[in-house]
């Protein structure tokens, strides 16, 4: 099973490995370099949220109708490959709206679309997967093993950008990320290959395919009525969107307000990335030791408090012009962001019925997605408007991290109205700690 899983954990960080030149490092070339749209740059980054539903339907798709006698590898493969295609297609679109916008945007919505399409193919698969190779009992561990992997192999895809962007030009960065592209390919197959197992099973029609499809949908629809007639998980997804608006909307702009508030090169922002993800590898760890010992309510409090102070210093910094202070805050965001991630996660199992654990994870997967996309698109929106307004580029980005200091604020506020009690005794049970792990990994 260790082969299994460390080949599962490779596929997670081929995939995750095409996130990181997209959102770390193009999208500041985007906005400082080619001068083009925050806006504009943030709907074209949140694709995959924006495609996020069509996971139930491929679930449902690669459940019910295997492609030559495989679930799950088919599905992997072809949003690998698309993934890969985005990564190749994506600066070359961001280089030509600069001189073409209308035929570079075009190429921007293919490129980043297949890009947003493939990562949504190959996640809800390559996690099916995961689930049914795992058993529920070796689920917890699957999930520990692919998601250290995901945070190292970010780590490392950012430090190499960082090295192979010492001379930045666009000649520069189109190899740079076709050697990310193709680096994450290679990971991707070697993940692939003998992983799962062949079965027997035929695919079906099309007409089956689509009344399958119908059948999930009408399903889907009626569960999710079903899961917010409580009060504590109506409130506790309003907590997590308003959390996640606050903590994932600085992803597209944080580098682009280092270029602009300090000068500093593409290579030197690339490294944002890596220092992030260190701070926020550690902080798993911090808060895997002192499980037990502190109260998740106490962990989500302290990670929101330190997120807070994390975006005043880094709005700070740009005032007072002190990179000191910049770096400061985003190791304490990289550290909070972590705390958060798992005291919040550990609520989300707490607030999940084991009886209806994908519906369950599919809310909270939906809050997930939905934050990225509209912390994103504010973000964008409030930097090109405040920008535009003070006709100062510094002051748009200080606003945005302003704005999510405050909407952490109002979930500090939320989570004090947010009881697990209470709920676990209207749902009327509690998770085992083997569902709990199952329910993990679905997370």
């Amino acid at each position: 099973m260790f082969r299994k899983r460390v080949q599962l954990g490779l596929i997670h960080v081929a995939v995750a490995m095409t996130l990181v030149p997209i959102n770390s490092t193009l999208n500041r070339v985007m906005i400082k370099e080619l001068a083009l749209s925050a806006t504009l740059v943030a709907l074209l980054a949140s694709l995959p949220y924006l495609f996020s539903p069509i996971q139930v339907f491929i679930g449902s798709l690669s459940d019910r109708h295997p492609l030559w006698g495989y679930r799950r590898t088919p599905y992997i493969g072809f949003g690998l490959i698309l993934c890969v295609l985005g990564v190749i297609l994506t600066p070359q679109a961001a280089y030509l709206m600069s001189t073409n916008f209308w035929a570079g945007l075009a190429l921007g919505v293919l490129s980043f679309g297949a890009w947003g399409m493939g990562y949504n193919f190959a996640s809800v698969s390559y996690l099916s997967l995961a689930s049914e190779l795992s058993g529920e009992k070796g689920r917890s561990r699957t999930i520990s093993v692919m998601f250290f992997m995901m945070i190292v192999g970010i780590i490392l895809t950012a430090m190499g950008l960082s090295r192979l962007l010492e001379s930045y030009s666009p000649e520069v960065l189109e190899r740079a990320f076709l050697l990310v592209a193709l680096t994450a390919l290679v990971l991707g197959l070697l993940g692939i290959i003998g992983l799962e197992p062949r079965s027997k099973a035929r695919l079906g029609s099309i007409a089956e395919i689509e009344d399958g499809l119908a059948e999930e949908q009408r399903g889907f629809r009626k569960q999710m009525r079903s899961i917010f007639e409580s009060r504590q998980v109506t409130l506790f997804f309003i907590y997590l969107v308003i959390l996640l608006i606050a903590l994932l909307g600085q992803d597209i702009l944080l580098e682009p307000y280092a270029a602009e508030a300090f000068e500093m090169s593409v290579q030197e922002t690339t490294r944002i990335t890596a220092i992030w993800g260190i701070c926020f590898l550690l902080s798993l760890v911090v808060a895997g030791v002192s499980e037990g010992r502190i109260s998740k309510m106490t962990v989500a409090r302290i990670g929101a408090w330190g997120a807070i102070l994390a975006f005043i210093m880094i709005a700070s910094s740009g005032i007072i012009f002190s990179l000191g202070v910049f770096y400061l805050g985003v190791i304490l965001l990289g550290l909070s962001t972590g705390l958060a991630t798992v005291s919040n996660l550990s609520l989300m199992l707490d607030m999940t019925i084991a009886g209806k654990v994908g519906m369950f994870i599919g809310a909270w997967g939906m809050a997930n997605a939905f934050s990225r996309l509209i912390g994103s698109v504010m973000s964008g929106l409030v930097r090109d408007t405040v920008t535009q307004i003070s006709q100062n580029a510094v002051a748009g980005y200080v606003i945005v991290f302003v704005i999510e200091a405050a909407l952490l604020i109002i979930s500090l506020v939320l989570l004090r109205s947010i009881d697990v009690s209470v709920f676990r005794k209207q749902a009327g049970e509690e998770n085992s700690l083997v569902e709990r792990a199952a329910m993990a990994n679905d997370a």
